[in-house]
């Protein structure tokens, strides 16, 4: 696993670039799917992961 913060950041960045920002005016979260809300979620924790593999090979060194 790379350690390289900019490519993580890139990583991150195209798991989550199709999960809509809560934060952006009309993001209209309260009307998704049940379905759109599962890929949000699996995409959350495919970057949530991501970072936690980053971290542990940061800690082995």
């Amino acid at each position: 696993m790379s350690t390289d913060p900019e490519q993580i950041r890139a990583q991150i960045a195209e798991l989550l670039a199709d999960v809509p920002d809560p934060a952006q005016e009309g993001s209209d979260l309260a009307n998704l799917a049940d379905s759109d809300i599962d890929v949000i979620a699996a995409r959350l924790e495919q970057a949530h992961d991501l970072l936690v593999q980053a971290l542990e090979s940061v800690e082995k060194g």
